[in-house]
């Protein structure tokens, strides 16, 4: 756990309750707690989508030419043409 061991955890544990004293620290335990938990909750509910998400990528057909025309090569015969240019030519001087 964060390469801290079980002397540090308890001199940590002493000062928290010297400086909060004992009626906080109760109170920020639960706090921690309960955040630690919804944490662990938002990270399990992004797993899972990512997990449906891959499972529906893999169980769906492959894109073809037919459904995309834009994987269609340019072939000799049926040349792409070339996009107007949008921007007027300028001038340097």
């Amino acid at each position: 756990m964060f390469g801290i061991g079980m002397p540090e955890l308890l001199l940590i544990l002493v000062l928290a309750l010297i400086v909060l004293g004992p009626k906080k620290l109760p109170e920020l335990a639960r706090a921690l707690g309960k955040g630690m938990a919804e944490f662990r909750r938002a990270t399990d509910e992004l797993k899972e989508e990512f997990k449906q998400m891959e499972h529906e990528i893999d169980s769906s057909p492959e894109a073809t030419v037919k459904d995309d025309p834009l994987l269609e090569k340019p072939s000799e015969t049926n040349p792409q043409p070339n996009p107007p240019n949008p921007l007027p030519p300028t001038e340097h001087k």
